[in-house]
């Protein structure tokens, strides 16, 4: 039986996917150092959706251990942490960049952003985001100071490590390989690179 096919989230854009319930997806930092924006959204009402803030009450942490569920914004079970080779720092923090951001670092001319990713990556499938939620940034480090200062630093992942995200309901999935190349969260370089993931 073949295994299902890799599927490119394209550097500087997005990709998203139908999932259904038990089913997992796994997100391959493929050439190590990026990060992947990340947001699910209940397959048959997309108001419902992955929430930051929500999933940081539920799991009692800023960033989920193995087994721990991110909820929705109505507080059910969404995604679950099943495996992950990366070193687990996956940031909850930070909302998805935007022209704003770019605007503010000193871009004078459009810059792909992983809001712009979201709702492209949507329309691919026929729909629209009800709003940008703040996404669950998989890969991306942020250490959060004894001062509660925010750090950017590159993410400790390496090529080829992955996450398994489990779906607790049907569910479409999207991402965004950040496009961010003014500060380095996409590795000391500053250089986003694609990703992938694999539906299993």
């Amino acid at each position: 039986m073949t295994s299902n096919p890799l599927i490119a989230i394209p550097a500087r854009k997005g990709k998203a996917a139908f999932v259904a319930a038990g089913q997992s997806v796994r997100v391959i930092n493929t050439h190590g150092q990026q990060v992947v924006d990340t947001w699910a959204f209940r397959r048959d009402d997309l108001t419902e959706f992955m929430s930051m803030e929500h999933s940081r009450t539920a799991i009692g942490r800023t960033m989920p251990v193995l087994n721990q569920s991110m909820v929705t914004n109505r507080r059910r079970p969404i995604l679950t942490l099943a495996e992950d080779t990366s070193g687990g720092i996956h940031d909850t923090l930070l909302a998805a960049c935007d022209r704003y951001r770019y605007e503010l670092l000193g871009s004078t001319d459009y810059h792909d952003n992983c809001t712009d990713n979201l709702a492209a990556a949507l329309a691919e499938l026929g729909l629209e985001p009800p709003e940008t939620p703040s996404p669950w940034n998989l890969f991306m480090n942020i250490p959060v100071g004894a001062d509660n200062s925010l750090d950017f630093k590159p993410p400790v992942s390496g090529p080829g490590d992955y996450v398994t995200l489990r779906a607790e309901m049907d569910l479409v999935v999207a991402f965004s390989a950040c496009p961010q190349d003014m500060v380095p969260i996409n590795g000391v370089d500053c250089v986003p690179t694609e990703a992938h993931f694999r539906l299993l």
